[in-house]
């Protein structure tokens, strides 16, 4: 019961350990820092596309001040939002895990760490300052030059402040870096961890027990950072840690690859796996590897221990010498808690390793198990179950197959009634193997059907259908109402054919005759009008328009003189028709040709303001081959001296600095 109460327990607090976890540890998602300059033209550059940009002198002074104090206050902002993400994403070192804590003191330094980010917050603070004051101060500004000054002093000194933590951000980046290569350890679930002098074995081990691939050579320090793997136990899962290799000298004189091995150890509530190479094919003598255990063996109170003695395919316990095997029972003596167990192990045959995980795993969880019985946390989850003892009714009787009734009356147990060997009580599969079998019978549903007569259970006509009772849409009328519509339809039938006679037909023709002549006529009128819409003049309305008569005899009842009016209708040559210009076609054509005419007309022309019909025909070459020349450029004419657009605007507009020619 101990146990079963502890792995429920296991269960619940991995779950909220690993909810948390998730939650606090987010280094992979920590976003990338740009440098100084980068970050500064990011931060510009998005204020010159955010906020307006156009402004004049005309404008009203509340304008323009509102105009500049929207451009400082925007890149106060931005500025702000790209620190403030800054300080949030990374971890706090006070509030997370200690594991992770001394991790990041020993890669990174904690008061580095905690400078860089101090840095970033009190140039957040400045930055705010800067934008306070200069705000106030174009509150009073009176012109726009002034406030264009104010504005651009005010972006000069965020940029000089941002400037200034090159330093620290490029020292943040690296962190960030560094971080999302950080395994993934979970510091609340169960673990192995595997310690020792370099080149013992540990890799070879982890490799045989997990599913992680760490590199191993022959040489020492090949692990030179924590590494992950994975393996399944008992239905859950474990992780076991490699660490780097440990010399045994001074705390103080261990690098940092020695530390990080030495932070898990202190920090890891884990199974200890300490590991010696009784071969001494590592380098290191047994005498070296002893002392190293006892120098480190504070860090294994209160954690499971075992002892791997691996190599042993090269150096059986059988060949130690008498001295070996008393430094080796030494830190069997010495330890003054659980027993520790030695295990004989060879990574390159495999032998012991399984035994050896098996037993780790076990001691971990009764540690795991006993911790949480003493803390309570067992009672706890008990307390939280409830188990209910519920009796039968006494007026529902349980109900026996007889099938069952039958066995237990061969075997002598019990009597079977008469009444229960009745037709009614026949299972389905024996009914099915007397009507055909499987494949023939079918299964009657209403068989057991309880109504009020038994023959309705066999009716075609559904009870319900689509979800609907069906004898809400039964009409008991039904066959009456449909009589009376077909007589209606047979009167309506009738009476339209009466009026299929021949003088109702012959007056629908000669209507539906008038009615397309009408439809010619229309479109004969828009043909007219559409033409008509070509002309340049205004037609003038048909009762606007007056005889010369007329108009003459209205200037005479007014006691004006006519003459001037009829001399010039007198005067004017009449309107050139068709009829005359075919009169004059034929009357030319009498005397040589249309083309002859044509030809002297175009002659005159081009000789206009020419001494000989020699220099009209060389200008007359030269303007063609001027012309050739202008239609093969694109141009218009003589006159066209666009030049085409080959520096699209978008790319080569912009202010610029002095001796700078990209664009921003």
């Amino acid at each position: 019961q101990v146990s079963w109460t502890g792995t429920l327990a296991d269960k619940d607090l991995r779950g909220n350990y690993s909810q948390g976890l998730s939650t606090m540890y987010k280094f992979k998602e920590i976003q990338t820092i740009p440098p100084s300059k980068q970050l500064i033209d990011i931060v510009l550059s998005r204020t010159q596309r955010k906020t307006p940009t156009v402004v004049h002198p005309g404008f009203k002074i509340t304008r323009v001040r509102s105009f500049y104090m929207r451009k400082v206050k925007y890149c106060q902002t931005t500025f702000g939002e790209k620190f403030a993400k800054i300080i949030e994403e990374f971890p706090k070192i006070d509030d997370i895990h200690p594991f992770y804590a001394d991790l990041c003191n020993v890669l990174y330094d904690r008061d580095h760490y905690k400078l860089a980010l101090g840095q970033v917050n009190a140039s957040k603070k400045v930055i705010d300052n800067i934008a306070k004051e200069y705000v106030r101060m174009m509150k009073f500004a009176d012109s726009l030059y002034k406030c264009k000054m104010l504005k651009k002093a005010a972006m000069g000194r965020m940029c000089t402040v941002t400037k200034k933590l090159s330093g620290s951000l490029s020292y943040l980046e690296e962190v960030r870096q560094h971080l999302g290569r950080l395994p993934s350890i979970n510091p609340a679930t169960r673990t192995l961890i595997l310690t020792g002098y370099p080149n013992v074995g540990k890799s070879s081990f982890m490799n045989i027990v997990t599913n992680a691939n760490v590199d191993v050579q022959p040489y020492a320090f090949t692990t030179k950072s924590l590494f992950v793997g994975h393996l399944d136990y008992n239905y859950v899962r474990w992780q076991v840690i490699d660490t780097p290799g440990i010399l045994d000298h001074p705390l103080e004189d261990r690098n940092t690859i020695e530390m990080t091995a030495i932070t898990a150890l202190a920090h890891l509530p884990a199974a200890v796996l300490f590991f010696v190479d009784v071969s001494e094919m590592c380098g290191y003598p047994l005498p070296q590897q002893v002392a190293l255990f006892h120098s480190i063996k504070p860090l294994f109170r209160n954690r499971p221990l075992l002892v791997i003695l691996n190599k042993t395919d090269l150096r059986k316990l059988s060949d130690l010498s008498e001295e070996e095997k008393k430094l080796l029972a030494s830190m069997k003596e010495e330890s003054d808690e659980n027993s520790i167990g030695f295990f004989e192990t060879s990574c390159a045959t495999r032998d012991g390793v399984d035994e050896a995980r098996s037993k780790a795993c076990e001691l971990l969880l009764e540690k795991r198990v006993e911790h949480k019985v003493k803390a309570g946390k067992a009672d706890s989850f008990r307390s939280r179950l409830h188990i209910t003892s519920v009796s039968a009714p006494n007026n529902r009787p349980p109900c026996i197959p007889s099938s069952v009734k039958e066995q237990k009356q061969s075997e002598g147990d019990m009597a079977v009634d008469e009444d229960d060997k009745l037709e009614g009580n026949k299972l389905e599969k024996d009914r099915m193997e007397e009507l055909g079998g499987a494949g023939v019978y079918s299964v009657d549903l209403w068989r057991r059907a309880i109504l009020e007569d038994d023959t309705w259970k066999y009716d075609t006509i559904p009870e319900i259908m689509d979800g609907k009772n069906v004898i809400d849409y039964i009409d008991p009328d039904i066959e009456r109402k449909l009589e009376q519509l077909e007589k209606e339809e047979a009167l309506l039938l009738s009476a339209s054919s009466l009026g299929d006679d021949e003088k109702v037909l012959s007056g629908w023709l000669e209507t539906q005759d008038a009615l397309d002549e009408m439809h010619s006529r229309i479109r004969q009128k828009r043909l007219e009008n559409r033409l008509n819409k070509s002309r340049n003049k205004v037609p003038t309305p048909r009762a606007a328009r007056k005889t010369g008569v007329q108009v003459s005899k209205a200037l005479q009842d007014q006691g004006l003189d006519d003459t001037k009016v009829r001399g010039r209708s007198a005067s004017r040559k009449p309107r050139k028709t068709l009829a005359g210009k075919r009169q004059r076609d034929s009357s030319v054509a009498s005397e040589g040709g249309r083309a002859a005419s044509a030809a002297s007309a175009r002659e005159k022309s081009l000789m206009r303001g020419l001494p000989s019909a020699e220099v009209a025909q060389h200008v007359e070459k030269k303007r063609r081959k001027t012309m050739w020349l202008h239609q093969k450029l694109g141009k218009k004419g003589e006159g066209d001296h666009h030049i085409p657009d080959l520096k699209p605007k978008h790319l080569y507009s912009g202010k610029r600095g002095i001796g700078k020619t990209d664009r921003r």
